[in-house]
C-alpha cells in the first residue's frame, strides 16, 4: 500500500472514530432527530446537483436504502447515543451491522456460510451481550439496544444497496439526504419538543458536531474509503476499518470521560475479533468468486 494511502486508511478512521464524539456533543444540545435531520438536509443541499445524475430505474432502491440507512440506521443510532452514558459502547454496537448482513444474506440471498464465519457471528454477539450485563453499561441499555437496531437497519441497506446498479455513492448521498432529512424534520416535530429554543440556544460547537458528522462523515470519509476500494482488495481495506470504533473507544476515554471497566474491554474484544473473522472470511469467498 502506498504511503498516502495509509495516510488516508489513518484519516477514514480518525473521521468516523471522532464522528462518535461529535454525534455526542450534537445530541447533547440538539433533540436527537432535530440534528439528524438538519444533518442530512444540509448534505443533501450541497449535493443537490446529483440528484438529477440517478438512473430512473433505480430510484426505488435509492428510496429504501434512504429508508433503512438514512431514516432508520441514523434515527436509531442518535437516539441511542443520547440515551447511552458513554460512547464507547455505542461504537462497538454499532459493528454489529456485519454479522447481521451476513445472517440476512443467508435468509434473503441464499448464501451459504462455513464453521468460521458462524464462529464469527456468535463471538461478535456475545461480545455485546457481555457489555450490556455490565452494571454501568445496563443502566441505559435501551440505548445500546438502539444502537444494535442501528447496526440491523444498516445491514438491511446493504443487502439492498448490493443489487443496486450504477449508482455513485455522491448520487446515493445526495438523495439519502434529500429524503432523510425532511422525514426526519417532520419525525421531530411529531415526537420531539424544544426544537426551536435548541437551534436558537445551541453553541458553535453544536453547529460545528452537525457540519462534521454531515460532511466530515459522510463526504470526505466516505470519498476516501471508495478511493480505496477502488485501489486494493477488500480483504485489505475492510480489517483496516475496525480501528475506527477503536479510535472511537479512545476518544471517548480521552475526552468525554467515558469509563471502560474490565467486562467492557473483554466484550469490545470479543465483538470486534468476531467482526473482524467475519470481514476477512467473507471479502476472500467474495474474492474467489469473481
Amino acid at each position: 500500500m502506498a504511503p498516502i494511502d495509509i495516510f488516508l486508511v489513518l484519516l477514514v478512521n480518525l473521521i468516523w472514530g471522532f464522528n462518535f464524539i461529535a454525534a455526542k456533543v450534537g445530541v447533547g444540545e440538539f433533540p436527537p432527530m432535530l440534528m439528524t435531520g438538519i444533518r442530512f438536509c444540509a448534505l443533501a443541499l450541497v449535493l443537490s446537483p446529483l440528484l438529477f445524475r440517478l438512473p430512473r430505474d433505480q430510484f426505488w432502491p435509492v428510496f429504501w436504502v434512504a429508508m433503512t440507512a438514512g431514516l432508520m440506521h441514523f434515527g436509531f443510532l442518535f437516539i441511542g447515543i443520547a440515551r447511552v452514558g458513554d460512547v464507547s459502547s455505542a461504537a462497538v454496537a454499532i459493528q454489529l451491522n456485519i454479522p447481521f448482513v451476513t445472517i440476512l444474506s443467508v435468509i434473503v440471498l441464499k448464501e451459504t456460510i462455513r464453521w468460521r464465519r458462524i464462529m464469527g457471528i456468535v463471538l461478535a454477539f456475545a461480545g455485546v451481550v457481555v457489555i450490556g450485563y455490565d452494571p454501568q453499561v445496563f443502566s441505559y441499555i435501551d440505548g445500546l439496544l438502539l444502537c444494535v437496531a442501528a447496526a440491523f437497519a444498516m445491514a438491511i441497506a446493504m443487502i439492498i444497496m448490493r443489487r443496486m446498479q450504477g449508482v455513485g455513492v455522491f448520487v446515493l448521498q445526495a438523495w439519502m439526504g434529500a429524503i432523510t432529512g425532511p422525514c426526519m424534520l417532520i419525525l421531530s416535530l411529531i415526537f420531539e419538543d424544544g426544537q426551536g429554543q435548541a437551534v436558537v440556544d445551541a453553541s458553535w460547537l453544536a453547529w460545528a458536531a452537525v457540519a462534521y458528522t454531515a460532511f466530515g462523515s459522510s463526504l470526505i470519509a466516505h470519498a476516501g474509503n471508495y478511493r480505496l476500494l477502488q485501489r486494493y482488495p477488500v480483504t485489505l481495506t475492510a480489517p483496516m476499518m475496525l480501528l475506527s470504533p477503536v479510535l472511537g473507544i479512545f476518544f471517548g476515554v480521552t475526552l468525554l470521560d467515558d469509563t471502560l471497566t474490565t467486562r467492557m474491554i473483554v466484550g469490545s474484544l470479543m465483538t470486534l475479533a468476531g467482526v473482524g473473522i467475519v470481514m476477512i472470511r467473507e471479502k476472500r469467498i467474495a474474492g474467489a468468486a469473481s
